[in-house]
């Protein structure tokens, strides 16, 4: 039987996960953050963890954007395929309730219409909307607040097919290494291996979603993620690049089949305001 929702209920859905995800930090990245403020050996870093969960508090309590950037609206839908949607498209329903999310929340709208003339659209619209269709009846929306700063630390690397994982891992303790404080860390790490190019660079922002700090399904990927994430903290970038042993929070590693001659690696780099929010209609 095909269940009919009305697009009004995406919209309604999507503005309070705009102005929930902006104003409140989700308990993963809390914990991981009180857990980081525990291991942290540097004055400094101690002192930036403190006040980001201080900041997080008052963000909360108040009722006011966590950081001044709030993002760029990524949408992602798991759509049931016995969904029926009427009186507008999905994305049609997603970008009607950013653009009252963040015109209602009070919200910086941070998307301008054209790359190159840059007039800003005043509305954080129009959002980068994933459909994903799915077994079912129900429609998942999961909201991301992509903020510019992580976001400009994203990056591709096609590699040699007989690449071992000490060259990805390279690759991407350098990445964050040369980007320093821009993403605002402690980060949280997304990395795509495999597909194609642009499936790597989907599978590395999906990677974003996981719980922050759970492990992959499959051991030896978890293997990775962990020598990783110690080779990233090693850096010495610290919270807020001013030093320490908390430059990530997490890394989590998502795979797909390649070509035999490709081996695409996508990195995903999200700040300390990781900010995710769900809703299930």
């Amino acid at each position: 039987m095909i269940r009919e929702i009305d697009s009004k209920k995406i919209a309604e859905a999507v503005s309070k996960l705009a102005v929930e995800a902006c104003t409140e930090l989700p308990e993963d990245v809390l914990r991981a953050l009180k857990a980081a403020l525990k291991k942290e050996s540097s004055s400094s870093g101690k002192e930036v963890l403190k006040q980001l969960l201080e900041n997080a508090r008052i963000a909360r309590e108040e009722k006011l954007p966590i950081c001044q950037d709030t993002g760029f609206a990524v949408v992602f839908v798991d759509l049931g395929a016995d969904v029926s949607v009427r009186g507008a498209t999905v994305e049609e329903a997603v970008n009607e309730g950013v653009r009252r999310g963040y015109s209602e929340g009070f919200l910086r709208k941070s998307i301008v219409a054209s790359p190159f003339r840059r007039e800003n659209t005043k509305d954080n619209t129009p959002a980068d909307v994933i459909i994903d269709i799915v077994p079912g009846s129900e429609i998942r929306i999961t909201f991301m607040a992509k903020g510019g700063g992580s976001e400009n630390v994203s990056a591709l690397r096609m590699f040699n097919p007989s690449a071992d994982f000490s060259e990805i891992s390279a690759f991407v303790v350098d990445e964050i290494a040369n980007a320093g404080p821009n993403p605002c860390p402690p980060v949280i790490i997304g990395l795509g291996i495999g597909g194609t190019a642009d499936k790597a660079m989907l599978l590395a922002k999906k990677a974003l979603l996981r719980e922050v700090g759970r492990a992959s399904a499959d051991k030896e990927t978890a293997k990775k993620e962990k020598e990783l994430l110690a080779a990233v903290n090693k850096t010495g970038v610290g919270p807020s690049g001013l030093g320490g042993n908390t430059t990530a929070l997490a890394v989590h590693i998502e795979t797909f089949p390649c070509h035999i001659a490709s081996l695409p690696v996508a990195l995903a780099v999200d700040c300390h305001a990781h900010r995710i929010k769900r809703a299930i209609i």
